[in-house]
Formats: structure tokens, C-alpha cells, sequence
């Protein structure tokens, strides 16, 4: 019996595929589902018991931040991997904040992947040292986006916080402002509740027109 027990999540059918054939071919490593959202993700980690979960980011109805929120959630034990093609600071914070114990990039070799999911599965962590390095610099150098930075608002709101105020004011749903911005929808949606709060408005219709009157968009 195989000792890994691995859900593999990817909206590209041929990664999919492809990666399955790679991993069940290794002696320890059984994948016992795929999903192509992370909404099917967490009813598979429910049904198949998966010990490792193997999560892209960018996904229709379910992104893989989101999915990893609520994996983590109700099922600590699992080990989730983020496995994607971006190199992206927010998501390499937001994943591991999350509790994601790796963070690897497609294009890491077969041979290096499966060793990672080895390493993770006994309970290490893992970090491209491509990413690890961009991660220091962004401690060592915050953007003006971070909170020791950060000018502050009317109301309150921070530049990233405005950001997202402009971009509703033009139309954008949070989907929409969560690919713009590549960030996951549930982490527009606190922005845009914690705009609704500090505004004192209860929707976004009121929150425009206010940020219309005073300027902000």
C-alpha cells in the first residue's frame, strides 16, 4: 500500500493527466482523485481522504487560495502543496499564511516535485529559493502596500483599499478585480467588506457614489 495519498487540482486537463501518470509511477505516491476548481477539491478531500493535495491557483469557481482556506479548515491534517505557474508574492504570503506547507512552480522538474511531496508528506516545508529570495526582498523592502508604508486615506482606507474602490467604480466585479489585482476573490472580498466598513455605506453602490462626492475615484 502506498504510503501518499494525493489529490491533484489543475483546470488544465493535460497537466492533470500528465502528472498523475508521472506520480503513480513513483512507489509511494497513489493519486486518489483530481479536480479541475478548487470547489470539487474540497468535496474530494471529504470523499477520497487524501493525505497531500497538490493545488493550482487560477481556477474557474473556486480558486486555489480559497480552496486551500477551507481545506485547511476543516481538515488541518492535510498537507497542501501550491503548485503554479506565477511567480506571485501575494499568493506565495496568502498560501502560507493559510497554513500551505509548499509553495513549487511548474516548471520544476518531475524528478524535484516528487521529492517535494516526499519532503512535505514527513512533514517538512518547501520554497523554490527563486520565491524564498523574492519573498526576503519584499520583507527587507515592504511596497507601498504593505502597512509600515501604506499612506493613509479619507475614511481611513489604504492605497490598495483605494485601488480596489477605483476599480469597483468602474464596473468590476471582485472576480474580475481578483485577476486584475492576482489576488484570491475571498481576499477582494474582506477588502471590499473592510472599504463598506470604514465608508459606513452597506453596499457598493453607496460606497462609489460616496467616494465619487469626495474625490477618491
Amino acid at each position: 500500500m502506498k504510503d501518499i495519498k494525493l489529490l491533484l487540482v489543475d483546470d488544465q486537463d493535460l497537466i492533470r493527466e500528465s502528472l498523475q501518470i508521472i506520480l503513480n509511477m513513483d512507489p509511494e505516491i497513489e493519486v486518489v482523485g483530481m479536480a479541475d476548481n478548487g470547489q470539487i477539491a474540497v468535496e474530494l478531500v471529504d470523499q477520497a481522504k487524501p493525505n497531500v493535495v497538490l493545488m493550482d491557483i487560477h481556477m474557474p469557481k473556486m480558486n486555489g487560495i480559497d480552496a486551500t482556506r477551507l481545506i485547511k479548515q476543516h481538515w488541518p491534517g492535510v498537507r497542501v502543496i501550491i503548485l503554479t505557474t506565477f511567480q506571485e508574492i501575494e499568493h506565495v504570503v496568502e498560501a502560507l499564511s493559510l497554513g500551505a506547507e509548499g509553495y513549487l512552480l511548474k516548471a520544476i522538474h518531475p524528478h524535484d516535485l516528487i521529492s517535494g511531496i516526499k519532503l512535505i508528506h514527513r512533514g517538512g516545508t518547501l520554497l523554490p529559493q527563486e520565491l524564498a529570495k523574492l519573498l526576503m526582498e519584499q520583507l527587507k523592502n515592504p511596497t507601498p502596500f504593505s502597512k509600515e508604508k501604506s499612506p493613509v486615506f479619507k475614511y481611513g482606507l489604504s492605497e490598495r483599499e483605494i485601488q480596489i474602490l477605483q476599480l469597483l467604480a468602474k464596473g468590476l466585479s471582485n472576480r474580475m478585480i481578483a485577476e486584475r489585482l492576482f489576488l484570491s476573490e475571498g481576499t477582494v472580498k474582506n477588502y471590499v467588506s473592510t472599504i463598506y466598513s470604514k465608508m459606513e455605506v452597506k453596499d457598493r453602490l453607496q460606497a462609489v457614489r460616496k467616494a465619487q462626492e469626495d474625490d477618491l475615484v
